[in-house]
């Protein structure tokens, strides 16, 4: 059973179709990237598993499961987590901070145990503590964790974004253009970290992303879409050398698609 499926999903917006009878799936351990120009329906598709839009047609399945049978906020709870093309962050937290916001879902306290906090609440504390430096040490944070994000650099703060999305300990993890606005060298840094997160946590990733060598480096396997539909799938050299991907790059020569 796949980890992730998308079964014949089609979204409209008014008049016009966003995704058109789209299926694939995501196999569990695998890095799968989805490519294609502005406007292919890629982050429409993310928005969609995250529960921000639900299809006019078709299902999503976690683990053979519906995912439009649960409510929207219990998305994180089954293990899905995301960063986004537009970094969103508490601006003025530490990172330190931020990534104890992705623990929030692993919270198991309640309320009044929280205002009067009993040893309970300290053991949890404690708990959510030791997962998030895990989560600092892996992406090497360690010289910002006090700081705060405001103060930050653009590249950090992608950083500490998918840090975040660690801290949830998802199964699936949503990596929504994770090397724009990057140097090449910190794009480098992205492929290291995607490579470990798929070998040393064991998480299955799911990416957007228009860098072709980021994508052709770490994906195991490649879907790309124009106008909201699928066109090829298969791995990177595959996908890249389809002509109905070429054509939809308008690069009217093979350099250009990739």
């Amino acid at each position: 059973m796949s980890l992730l499926e998308l079964e014949n999903v089609t979204l409209r917006f008014g008049g016009l179709t966003a995704v058109d009878n789209v299926s694939f799936s995501v196999e569990e351990g695998e890095v799968f990237a989805l490519v294609g120009p502005n406007g292919a329906g890629k982050s429409t598709i993310f928005n969609m598993i995250s529960r921000f839009y639900d299809p006019a047609e078709g299902d999503i399945r976690l683990n053979g499961e519906s995912l439009l049978s649960h409510p929207k906020h219990d998305i994180a709870s089954l293990g899905i987590a995301r960063t986004f093309q537009n970094i969103e962050l508490f601006e003025q937290a530490t990172v330190l901070q931020n990534l104890l916001v992705g623990r929030q879902t692993h919270r198991k306290t309640s309320a009044i145990e929280e205002i009067l906090f009993l040893p309970r609440v300290r053991r949890e504390e404690h708990r959510h503590r030791e997962a998030v430096e895990k989560v600092i040490d892996f992406l090497d944070l360690q010289p910002y964790r006090e700081k705060y994000i405001a103060g930050l650099p653009y590249g950090v703060r992608k950083v500490v974004e998918m840090g975040r999305a660690l801290a949830i300990e998802p199964k699936l993890l949503l990596l929504d253009e994770p090397a724009s606005g990057l140097s090449v060298e910190e794009t480098q840094d992205v492929a290291f970290w995607i490579e470990d997160i798929k070998k040393m946590m064991g998480i299955t990733v799911l990416m957007v992303e228009h860098d072709m060598h980021l994508v052709s480096s770490v994906s195991d396997r490649v879907m790309a879409l124009a106008d909201g539909r699928q066109l090829a799938i298969g791995t990177p050299a595959e996908v890249q050398a389809d002509p109905k991907v070429i054509e939809a790059y308008l690069g009217a020569d093979e350099g250009d698609a990739a």
